[in-house]
């Protein structure tokens, strides 16, 4: 499938060159942000209807208006521009199938003078997560969530240590299996240790083996899980739980990059990327004196904070719809909107691990193919909505009719907004109409004080 063009601007023949050899999706932007052409990946992936009464990138990609950095997103063309360099960041773009996440790198084109004339923008799927109830690993699309996993884009290619920080239940040891697995190391042992209640002699023996006969009860020599790791990833979970008489024995792995099995006089050489986890401030037990400064410097490289789900709360439909479908399968029933409403309500203490007992305890409690808010646990049914507006709540006061459209509006994509296509039908307008409203919506929000 040969490279096509979307407009009559003629375009140097090393340029369409360049945008020929890439073999992931690429477009060629002009300096007004028009797509100009697109390589064979692309239209295999998106195909032509894409462009269909659109010209412009951030109409094709978003369904905005205007370009992405007026609507609240981070505009990779305008920090390629900035900085005269490659940018690349993390979207949500249209794709056939619904909204997804997206690496976005944006290159600029300069002409022999040195000026930027074009920019091809290269788009690569994220693998780590989705948009979609229906999607592997990490499913999100609020901005706290994005925060952070554009961080884990930036640190899994690398050999960086990680340190993932966050309440418990907010999913740590899968963004730590998402930055193995996006590595070179995918292919390699994946090995995680549970660090909490180990005493010395099981801590030793667990991450460095031991020798036949090393101590009482050692019947045969053990591999360790340093070595079970070499050339792939060791993940330490709650790594503030190891008491600090072993966090030196933890430290002199890290800093000289040899270990002992226990009872063995011989050094072995360890290979692996360390990945670490903690529902502790270390930094407060360090000042505490219950942590080592030393060993924090080491495993804290990278940190990356992960968002409760309160401060998640747009998730919790896309989540509940997501888990449901692992839990039930394709028998999973539908969720009155009232009910989403009732779990956006709630504070989630356990996080995403208590959203999914609590979806086990209404599949139980729902006879039909509909979970009610009868069929939540008291503690949801007593909470309140007053954060998100009732569908049907039209007591009181005459609103103005803009602020109720607006309300209407976050209660629709808070309940129904996974497939923006799909609501943009029912609502009986277009997909540019519907994303118009929404950003015209979020700029007024913007400006209450």
């Amino acid at each position: 499938m040969p490279l096509k063009m979307f407009s009559d601007v003629p375009v140097p023949g090393e340029v369409i060159s360049v945008l020929s050899h890439f073999t992931d999706p690429a477009i060629l932007l002009g300096m007004d942000y028009k797509v100009l052409a697109a390589n064979a990946p692309y239209q295999r992936i998106y195909g032509d209807d894409a462009f269909v009464d659109k010209q412009f990138c951030y109409e094709v990609s978003h369904g905005y208006t205007v370009p992405c950095d007026q609507a609240g997103e981070s505009c990779p063309m305008k920090s390629a521009l900035e900085q005269d360099a490659a940018q690349k960041v993390l979207h949500i773009h249209h794709t056939p199938r619904g909204e997804e996440h997206v690496e976005v790198e944006t290159c600029p084109i300069h002409d022999d003078d040195g000026n930027v004339v074009y920019l091809i923008e290269i788009i690569r799927n994220s693998r780590m997560a989705s948009a979609q109830p229906e999607g592997a690993g990490m499913v999100g699309r609020s901005k706290a969530f994005n925060r952070m996993l554009e961080l884990v884009h930036k640190a899994a290619p690398s050999n960086i240590s990680v340190l993932l920080q966050g309440e418990s239940g907010t999913g740590k040891e899968v963004v730590a299996k998402a930055l193995h697995e996006g590595s070179a190391r995918a292919q390699k042992p994946w090995v995680p240790l549970e660090c909490s209640g180990l005493s010395e002699m099981l801590f030793e023996s667990e991450l460095f083996g031991h020798e036949k006969g090393s101590f009482t009860g050692a019947h045969a020599a053990k591999v360790g899980l340093v070595e079970a790791a070499e050339d792939g990833t060791l993940f330490l979970d709650e790594i503030g739980d190891v008491p600090l008489n072993l966090q030196v024995k933890l430290l002199r792995l890290l800093e000289s990059g040899t270990y002992r099995r226990v009872g063995s006089l011989e050094p072995k050489m360890a290979n692996f990327r360390l990945v670490c986890a903690t529902h502790r401030n270390l930094k407060q037990m360090v000042e505490d004196g219950t942590f080592r400064q030393d060993l924090y410097y080491r495993i804290s490289t990278f940190p990356i904070y992960l968002p409760t789900l309160r401060e998640r709360r747009e998730d919790i439909p896309l989540l509940a719809r997501h888990l449901l479908q692992r839990i039930a399968g394709k028998s999973a029933p539908e969720f009155h909107p009232d009910t989403l409403l009732a779990l956006q309500a709630y504070d989630f203490p356990g996080n995403v691990r208590e959203l999914r007992n609590i979806l086990e305890w209404a599949l139980l409690m729902a006879d039909g193919h509909t979970i009610m808010p009868a069929h939540l646990p008291d503690d949801l049914r007593g909470g309140t909505t007053a954060e998100l507006p009732s569908a049907h709540s039209f007591t009181g006061g005459i609103l103005p009719l803009a602020s109720l459209e607006q309300d209407y509006l976050r209660w629709a994509v808070a309940t129904h907004g996974d497939d923006r296509a799909e609501l943009a039908r029912q609502l009986g307008v277009s997909e540019r109409t519907l994303y118009r409203k929404l950003a015209n919506a979020k700029a007024e929000a913007e400006t209450l004080p």
